[in-house]
């Protein structure tokens, strides 16, 4: 199962040696990992991403893991390591990181300033293997499944403002001369609105589908080198 990985720990170097560890799970086979970064919270609230691993991602900044960095920052406060040279508040958006709210609040309350966490993209069968080994190091994991409920949400509201715009359309067509203005007022409003969200919602469905791409290629890349080490 597809999920992101976040694991808090009490400091960057445990958070390292996380992320060594999670790569050694990866090797063994017991988990497949596509990216990890580590990122820690400053005194002043920001996040940023100590030393940017994204692996055969590449940068993770663009991704769902990007927009989960840039969520636990906060729009004003998130900011990045020199490795990673981009900020990611601008990133930060809910939409994009195909996870939920509450993931977002129980990771951010734990990453308190002075913490770092691993945050990876992993497919894992098994979490047992993975829970020991970060539970060794000292660190707290958070799971959720990166899935597309944010997409069905999304179409939903989608709907909402197409069934609205169809009514206030209907009850301009009948309005007197007086109230058709303030109709066709609201109508613009709705309509813009519907085309940002249409926008976005084809920005989201272009990077979920590069990166299901780089994860496919990864895979083919690995069967290649382990049909190669059988002969």
């Amino acid at each position: 199962m597809n999920r992101a990985l976040v694991v808090v720990f009490d400091g960057e170097e445990k958070a390292y040696e996380g992320r060594k560890a999670l790569r050694q799970l990866d090797a063994e086979g017991s988990v497949l990992v596509f990216a990890a970064v580590v990122v820690a919270r400053a005194v002043d609230g920001s996040v940023g991403v100590m030393k940017e691993d994204g692996g055969p991602l590449g940068t993770v900044l663009g991704t769902s893991l990007g927009a989960l960095i840039g969520l636990l920052g906060g729009p004003a406060g998130a900011a990045v390591g020199a490795v990673a040279g981009m900020s990611v508040g601008l990133i930060g958006d809910l939409e994009a990181s195909r996870i939920g709210t509450d993931f977002v609040e129980d990771v951010g309350a734990a990453l308190k300033p002075g913490k770092a966490a691993l945050i990876a993209d992993v497919d894992e069968e098994w979490t047992e293997r993975v829970d020991d080994r970060m539970e060794a190091l000292g660190g707290t994991l958070y799971r959720r499944s990166l899935s597309d409920v944010r997409d069905t949400a999304n179409d939903e509201d989608d709907a909402a403002i197409k069934a609205e715009l169809a009514q206030l359309r209907a009850d301009h067509a009948q309005a007197v001369a007086g109230h058709k203005a303030k109709l066709r007022d609201r109508l613009n409003q709705l309509d813009a609105r519907l085309q940002v969200r249409l926008q976005r919602a084809k920005e989201r469905r272009e990077a979920a589908r590069r990166e299901a791409q780089e994860k496919v290629a990864l895979l083919k890349t690995r069967a290649a080198q382990a049909r190669a080490r059988v002969t």
